[in-house]
């Protein structure tokens, strides 16, 4: 466990675990996309096992034991309802669960049980810790929905030490992607332009009805033309990462897809130039969904 490097502003017990809450306030946060999570994370707070585990596995194709074991202190930033945390928590010494949002006292609740585990209210910019504190570092899907994505992530990279990995996931920008397959995507982002800005019960009820309309026929298809024509050609059917998710999963990414204020998207070559200025090295991309994922180790 590392020690805070500054004084909290308050503390909040939540069964047996205190977290401490620092000050989220920052020229690089947008409080109207952290208000927005609070909401999602509140009404998307327990995931089941199978549900942490198939997704987890995805994003952590990539490690392997050299860069998470059973010697790391790792962050989470941006912990939301702490499934990732769970998820490497019999993988890691240590993890530092941190989000800028009141879903981190909903996580503090459901993995109360963690004893290697502390919550944390604080968000990139205010990180309570010195530099160079972590092993490991993971940010998963997080840091698109800031402003200035390029500073968050050498911020957050400041936190590792020299020879330190992080795993890292920001939106794609559909470079790997053809043309109609761009064209549906812009076609839903003019959804998500309006339903962002509807309050919070009415833009709930509406991302679960966009779930059913648009998600689960989607997923359908994916499904058929994978029994008839085989995975390759499945694979470029928009949403195919869904075929083996649960409903609950389905419903919190709609609302996470079409609810959330602020947005951006990335390529690889983009993404390749903020880790590098960040001041990581043997950056590795991952070939499979969801995209893109990657890992980089830090430069001693």
């Amino acid at each position: 466990m590392n020690p805070y490097q500054t004084k909290s502003i308050s503390q909040k017990t939540v069964l047996k675990k205190t977290v401490a809450c620092f000050d989220v306030g920052s020229d690089n946060i947008d409080q109207q996309t952290v208000d927005s999570f609070g909401e999602e994370w509140l009404k998307f707070d327990e995931f089941s096992e199978e549900d942490i585990k198939t997704a987890g596995d995805q994003y952590f194709d990539i490690v392997n034991e050299e860069m998470l074991n059973q010697q790391s202190l790792a962050l989470d930033l941006g912990c939301g309802s702490g499934r990732w945390t769970k998820y490497i928590s019999n993988k890691a010494a240590f993890i530092e669960a941190v989000d800028p949002s009141k879903a981190v006292f909903q996580a503090a609740m459901h993995y109360n049980d963690l004893e290697n585990v502390r919550f944390t209210q604080a968000s990139v910019d205010t990180l309570p810790f010195k530099d160079n504190s972590f092993d490991f570092v993971m940010s998963l899907g997080v840091l698109h929905h800031i402003p200035d994505t390029a500073k968050a992530l050498k911020s957050a990279m400041s936190k590792l030490k020299p020879g330190g990995y992080a795993l890292i996931y920001l939106y794609y920008a559909l470079d790997n992607r053809g043309g109609i397959y761009r064209l549906i995507f812009e076609l839903s982002a003019l959804l998500r332009n309006f339903i962002s800005k509807m309050p919070g019960i009415l833009k709930q009820l509406l991302c679960d009805f966009l779930a059913i309309i648009i998600y689960l026929p989607f997923i359908a298809l994916a499904k058929i033309t994978r029994r008839l024509f085989g995975k390759r050609l499945s694979k470029k059917i928009p949403l195919y990462y869904y075929t083996d998710k649960s409903w609950n999963i389905i419903r919190n990414d709609a609302l996470d897809r079409f609810g959330t204020p602020l947005e951006q998207r990335y390529s690889k070559a983009e993404i390749t130039a903020m880790m590098l200025n960040a001041g990581m090295e043997n950056i590795q991309f991952s070939d499979h969904e969801p995209y893109w994922h990657l890992v980089a180790k830090k430069a001693e």
